[in-house]
């Protein structure tokens, strides 16, 4: 067996792990680099290995730096199955087609009005292409054994995260190499905890959070706060959100933060169409989060959701009127409505921009959150006057510690630990740690190392 890194390290996006086992190529996320523009060049480049030659593709879950380039690679001339499970499916089967179309308006965009370098700005790839993906996919459950042909075989088991999310572990000649994929946190107020794995020959691990700890501060507190200040200047809560995971979860805490009268009733508003299929999608699959039918219900029921562009506008005019909340995608404030609500609220003092997880280098929420007084949208820059936070604690991911509690569950030491999808202090840091605390071999890759496992 061998593996080589062609993505999530350096970085925690762009993830994609090709596996050689015996005669068999297996590729372990393909997903899309954002941030810096070094980065997110490589996307354009020719694929770093010829599509028609892998096997299989296997996703640890749906989030588009995990799945976004699965339409390139299937362009490309990739024919193979696509396995992940079947949350993970059906979150891709909005993902992809609305990555394409998002990437589509905004090449549309550049060209009308003159922002790109390029004439004609293109898509990396379509709504259409997203679509082709889709019926590549085969679901695989939960803890069960699938054959991937050749004498390897795939085991997924859960990682917490968001929904569907997923561990994956592959089999040759009687030895593991686990991929942690994104590990949740333990305890999480919406999702089950992380699988407890006890043995793997090899063991790919994230570090996103790999040097520091969340605050021990009560998320629900923190966002009281935000939400009860910035309403009582009169403002509106704008919250870059990914549609999935965050968004839902982000739903619930602000439910039970009005049901206990600890904010004001004031409207929240989902304003995402990705975000809005996603909810449904979650309330589909009950037995992969923590929530029953009677709470999903309650939780969504009461959120005003916005699907069509005339319904987003109007958001930005009642803006002024009231104070409300407005969840809307990406995260990072990477592209989406969120661009277009930013440049709105962003230069007025009674608004706040809050922030809910890990901030890649390069991205607009990277420099809002390092304190920019400005950003550029649509080619042009917008001053940041308004409040910004970043409430750590609602992350997805597994801070530091948890990390480690996690690693801690292994009965014995892998033969060699690889620590990926951090920036490159993080992955530094949670590879001495690993190596000082549990006497573990450990290394950071690089772009495009290729490690033979013996």
């Amino acid at each position: 067996m061998k593996i080589t890194f062609l993505g999530g390290v350096g970085t925690v996006t762009g993830s994609k792990y090709l596996v050689e086992a015996g005669d068999r190529k297996i590729l372990v996320d393909c997903g899309l680099f954002q941030g810096y523009k070094q980065l997110r060049l490589r996307n354009w480049s020719p694929p770093p290995v010829d599509p028609s030659t892998i096997d299989a593709v296997v996703l640890t879950h749906a989030h588009i730096d995990h799945s976004g380039y699965l339409p390139v690679l299937v362009r490309s001339g990739y024919r193979g199955r696509i396995y992940a499970t079947a949350a993970t499916r059906d979150l891709c089967d909005i993902l992809l087609p609305d990555s394409g179309f998002l990437q589509e308006r905004e090449a549309d965009f550049a060209n009308r009005h003159g922002t790109s370098k390029h004439h004609p700005a293109l898509p990396l790839y379509t709504r259409e292409e997203g679509e082709e993906v889709i019926p590549r996919f085969t679901d695989v459950d939960f803890d069960a054994d699938t054959d991937l042909g050749g004498g390897v075989t795939l085991r997924m088991m859960r990682a917490g995260h968001i929904l569907g999310a997923a561990m994956i572990r592959l089999s040759f000649k009687g030895r593991h190499l686990l991929f942690s994929g994104d590990l949740g946190r333990p305890d999480d107020a919406t999702m089950h905890d992380p699988a407890v794995v006890r043995q793997a020959d090899w063991l790919v691990v994230e570090s996103t959070y790999g040097d520091r700890q969340h605050t021990a501060q009560d998320p629900e507190a923190a966002l009281a706060d935000v939400v009860s200040r910035t309403a009582g200047r009169g403002g509106t809560v704008l919250i870059p959100a990914f549609a999935v995971g965050r968004a839902q979860s982000i739903l619930y805490h602000l439910h039970r933060l009005k049901a206990a009268g600890r904010i004001p009733d004031i409207p929240v508003v989902l304003d995402s169409p990705m975000a809005i299929d996603a909810t449904e999608i979650f309330c589909r699959h009950i037995k992969d989060h923590r929530l029953d039918a009677n709470a999903c219900a309650r939780v969504f029921g009461a959120v005003r959701y916005t699907r069509t562009v005339d319904e987003s506008k109007s958001l930005m005019q009642n803006h002024i009127n009231m104070p409300m909340i407005i969840i809307s995608a990406s995260g990072m404030a990477t592209g989406g409505r969120i661009l277009h609500h930013l440049r709105h609220l962003a230069s007025d003092h009674r608004n706040a921009i809050l922030f809910a997880g890990f901030q890649a280098g390069g991205t607009r929420g990277a420099a809002m959150t390092s304190g920019a007084k400005s950003v550029k949208i649509f080619g042009e820059y917008v001053a940041i006057r308004a409040e910004v936070a970043n409430l750590h604690m609602l992350s997805a991911h597994a801070d530091a510690d948890e990390i480690m509690g996690w690693l801690q569950g292994f009965e014995s030491p892998p033969r060699q630990t690889f620590v990926t999808h951090g920036e490159p202090s993080s992955a530094d840091a949670l590879r001495h740690r690993i190596e000082e605390t549990l006497g573990w071999s450990c290394m950071v890759p690089e772009y495009r190392d290729q490690v033979a496992l013996g």
